[in-house]
Parts: structure tokens; C-alpha cells; sequence
């Protein structure tokens, strides 16, 4: 029998090194996939304050940190393939050839502007009828914003269809932009923040708050303009008029509880990844609040004083320039309805209820809103 320069039997080196090469890659693959199911169950349901990983090897530990960049990096595994350049590749088994050029691709398709779409980094998580609509229209003037216009409702009502759903419905964004969406109704579905912490527990949220009383007065009326035979404001407040005892089950009142919707967040995300916006200084100083969203954001400050002018007839500001178009753009007709006259007494009885709990919020946030 013949033998190598190597020392092993003539012929037989480059079959045992692949061989060896096989089976280390064997290896890591199964040390790899022990890595990611050890904690798999646990980075996905984990509140905010239990997010230590669990003990294991250093290699293993790798390759969770590995998996960890990837999820905070959605673009990475989340291709468009609609941006993909086809390199007519007939080798049909060579797998790993395959993924490099598809990554070639990706990366030539996000050089020449074709961009991808991302999961969301940030939310506007709530409240309905704060000025949510507003926010977003205003911050899609930020060239380093893009947004999805239709509310998705993904994290309440559409979440049994999956995240490729859902990243399919996003805006295609350059490197540096912001993906957002914005669903009112977040703020106060239960299952919310977990869901939003599953996909990413980096996520910024918005939230835009107003004066719940005046908040529940105009959700009353957006409803009275689809419904006009609803009964009064004052018939839905009450459980009991004589007794005064409001009625929390409806849903006009009980979203203006802002702090035990608030509580449920902070079970899954910190105070410093949540930024409240004022509903009314949106209107009375919409440059000065697009300012602080635009720092929370990462942001630079580019919507400023200069792209607002205030619009009399309607009662809030306008941008002097949609995103878009050369033109002045005011939020539609359903925005800024009149409201109807409820009773002061029925008004006052709503502040007095809602008093502690604004007290409650204004101490978890830090920040006085003004509404006593």
C-alpha cells in the first residue's frame, strides 16, 4: 500500500478530510440547534425583567448571540424576494452557493434603492381618537420615516396570520430608515405586548394620550356619525344616573384609563421605550412634540416649525407640505367633528372619576398631562 506525503494511505486524504469536515459541521449544526430550542420558549415569553439567558456552553452561548443579532436585524433573514436579481444559477444542488448569491442579490438590490421590507421597529400603540392619525401623517414627512397608511391591526385581530403577513404589508425601507405602523387599539388589548415582545423586545412604542374625558366625548362621536340612533352620551356613562356609577365596561370610558392599560406594558417593556405624546400640545405645539419623537426615534431633527401653519376652520395645525406632494395637506373631513353638548354635570362627574387614575399615570410616566 502507497503512502501520501501526509502520512496516511495514498489516495485516502482528501476523502477522510471531508469526511472530518462533515462530521464537525455535524457538530456545531447540533450544538447550534440545543443552543436555540434551550432558549427558544423562554426569549419568546420572557417579561422584560427575566431576560438572562440560560447557562450554557460558550460555543452554545455564540450561537444564541448569533440568533439574537439576526432577530434584532429582521432584514437579515426577512429577504424580499420581489427585489431579488435573477443570476440563472442551474446548479440546483449546490445549496449553499445558492444562499450566498441571494445575498449578493439582496445586498446589490438595497445598493441600487430597491430596499427591503422590515418588521417595525417602532409603534404608535394607542390611544383612539388622541391624535395617532395626526402623528403618523406628520412624522411621513421625515425622509428617514417610512410608514404603512392602513392601520394593520395585526397584534389584536390579525396575528393568527403570521409575521410573513405582516412584514409583507410594510413599506420597502432603505438602510437607516424607520419601518412604523400605527393601531390605536394596541394600547388596550391584552395580548399586545407579549405578541409585540415575541416579534421584538426592542421595539419603541408611541403613545399618544389626550384628556380622557374630551377623548371619550369624541369617540362618542365618531361612533354617533356611523350610528345616528345610538343612545345619549349621558345614558351610555351611567350604569345608575341617580347613583352616578359609571359605566366601565364601555368602551368610551374605559379606554381613558390609561394607567391599568399602562400597567400591562410595563410588564414586558421598560418606561425608556415608551414615549408619551400629548394629544393637545400635538395641536397647540406640533413642531415642539414631533421634536421629542423625532430624539426617541434616533431621529434628526428635520420636521420643524416651518412645515406646520394652523388651519382656523378646523382647529388644529396642517402640514405645509404632505409627504409626496408640493401641496398643503390637512387630515380629512372625519377629523376635528363637532362635538355635541353633553351636560356639565355628567362632564364633572367624568373628571372626578377619572382623577386618581390620571394621578397614578402622571406619577408611572413622570410627567404632569394638565388634564385637573
Amino acid at each position: 500500500m502507497g503512502y501520501s506525503s501526509s502520512g496516511g494511505p495514498a489516495g485516502a486524504g482528501p476523502g477522510r478530510r471531508s469526511r472530518q469536515l462533515a462530521l464537525a459541521g455535524s457538530s456545531m449544526l447540533a450544538l447550534w440547534l440545543y443552543a436555540l430550542y434551550s432558549c427558544a420558549g423562554h426569549c419568546a415569553t420572557a417579561p422584560a425583567h427575566e431576560r438572562a439567558a440560560p447557562p450554557v456552553a460558550a460555543a452554545a452561548a455564540a450561537a444564541v448571540a448569533s440568533s439574537a443579532r439576526l432577530r434584532a436585524r429582521p432584514e437579515l433573514y426577512y429577504y424580499d424576494s420581489a427585489s431579488e436579481n435573477n443570476n440563472n444559477n442551474n446548479d440546483n444542488n449546490a445549496e449553499s452557493a445558492g444562499e450566498m448569491e441571494r445575498g449578493a442579490s439582496a445586498l446589490s438590490s438595497l445598493a441600487s434603492g430597491a430596499g427591503f421590507r422590515r418588521l417595525p421597529q417602532a409603534l404608535i400603540i394607542g390611544v383612539k381618537k388622541g391624535g395617532t392619525r395626526a402623528l403618523l401623517e406628520f412624522l411621513r414627512v421625515h425622509p428617514d420615516v417610512r410608514a404603512v397608511g392602513a392601520e394593520p391591526h395585526f397584534f389584536d385581530r390579525n396575528y393568527q396570520n403570521g409575521l410573513q403577513w405582516y412584514r409583507d404589508l410594510m413599506p420597502k425601507t432603505l438602510e437607516g430608515q424607520i419601518t412604523m405602523e400605527k393601531t390605536p387599539s394596541y394600547f388596550v388589548t391584552r395580548e399586545a405586548p407579549a405578541r409585540i415582545y415575541a416579534m421584538s423586545r426592542d421595539t419603541k412604542l408611541i403613545v399618544v394620550v389626550r384628556d380622557p374625558v374630551t377623548r371619550a366625548i369624541s369617540d362618542y362621536t365618531q361612533t354617533l356619525s356611523k350610528k345616528p340612533d345610538i343612545p345619549s352620551f349621558e345614558s351610555l356613562t351611567f350604569k345608575n344616573r341617580t347613583t352616578g356609577l359609571i359605566d366601565t365596561s364601555w368602551s368610551a370610558i374605559q379606554i381613558g384609563i390609561y394607567a391599568k392599560h399602562l400597567d400591562n406594558w410595563l410588564q414586558y417593556f421598560p418606561m425608556r421605550q415608551i414615549l408619551f405624546v400629548s394629544g393637545e400640545r400635538l395641536i397647540s405645539d406640533p413642531a415642539g412634540e414631533l421634536g421629542r419623537v423625532q430624539d426617541f426615534l434616533g431621529l434628526k431633527r428635520i420636521i420643524t416649525d416651518k412645515h406646520f401653519y394652523f388651519n382656523q376652520t378646523k382647529g388644529f395645525p396642517c402640514l405645509k407640505k404632505a409627504e409626496g406632494s408640493s401641496k398643503p395637506h390637512c387630515l380629512g373631513k372625519t377629523k376635528g367633528r363637532t362635538h355635541p353638548n353633553i351636560d356639565p354635570e355628567v362632564v364633572q362627574r367624568l373628571r372626578d372619576f377619572y382623577r386618581p387614575f390620571n394621578m397614578k399615570f402622571y406619577q408611572m410616566t413622570g410627567h404632569n398631562f394638565g388634564w385637573d
